[in-house]
């Protein structure tokens, strides 16, 4: 990347973090709804006995809720700041026909749905990096047993997420629907992607099948940094899925995103 394209994310960038500050319910999705779910992810799974408990509570999986917390809690984070804050934003931009505007300019297209997601994605690793410092000491749980997966977890999911949060933004109208157009992909991932129930918790066919989801790849991921490992042969299958869902998502938006607002 020349130094003029980086000049032109970086303005983009700033001055859509300007209008981040201005929005409200957009600043409230990417600053405190992570640390509200967190937390009642955290009394969800107390109430349950724990992921994957029987009707004894007895554990069946070696994951505890304090781990099964912190891999939610990420994966909360990168959900609700890079996907569903970035939606409502993609959606704003177009029908105020900012987007319209900038592409008369000198920004390509690439650079013109980066600079609009790089706030939220520099939000969304800095809540990331101060659950995996603080997270253990507040849930009195380990820290991450293999930081490099955690954080290529992450760095598979921001570009995936954004990539699907402009490619919902198809399908949105208003700013307002967003909180509709988004809801199906939210709760297919929390359910089969590990957000709030770890895998092992589900039935083998299920799971196999929920392990091709699009977040299932980088959560996989990041579950094995949290708790130190895994088999090497699901995690390079978790890591060719990441990669093959960020391809179709970046080729679907390239073919269908829309420049100016739905008429």
């Amino acid at each position: 990347m020349n130094t003029a394209a980086v000049t032109r994310l970086t303005a983009l960038g700033r001055a859509e973090l300007t209008l981040l500050g201005r929005n409200r319910n957009t600043l409230f999705v990417a600053l405190l709804m992570p640390v509200l779910m967190i937390f009642l992810l955290r009394s969800t799974l107390t109430g349950l006995g724990g992921p994957g408990a029987g009707a004894d509570g007895t554990e069946r999986v070696p994951m505890g809720v304090a781990a099964a917390t912190l891999v939610g809690g990420t994966g909360m984070i990168l959900m609700l700041v890079t996907y569903m804050s970035l939606v409502s934003t993609y959606v704003a931009r177009r029908e105020e026909l900012v987007l319209k505007r900038l592409r008369t300019g000198e920004a390509r297209d690439a650079e013109i749905l980066a600079g609009g997601a790089l706030p939220a994605v520099v939000i969304a690793l800095a809540q990331c990096a101060l659950l995996s410092v603080l997270g253990p000491a507040v849930l009195d749980a380990d820290a991450p047993g293999r930081p490099d997966l955690l954080v290529l977890g992450v760095l598979g999911a921001v570009p995936l997420l954004a990539a699907l949060a402009a490619l919902t933004s198809v399908i949105t109208r208003t700013v307002e629907s967003a909180g509709l157009t988004t809801l199906p992909f939210f709760l297919l991932s929390s359910m089969g992607s590990g957000l709030m129930l770890p895998a092992e918790s589900l039935p083998d066919p299920v799971a196999a099948v929920c392990s091709l989801l699009p977040l299932s790849g980088p959560m996989e991921l990041v579950r094995a940094g949290w708790l130190g490992g895994g088999d090497a042969k699901d995690l390079l299958g978790a890591a060719l899925t990441t990669v093959a869902w960020i391809v179709i998502s970046v080729f679907a938006v390239r073919k269908w995103f829309r420049w100016e607002p739905r008429r």
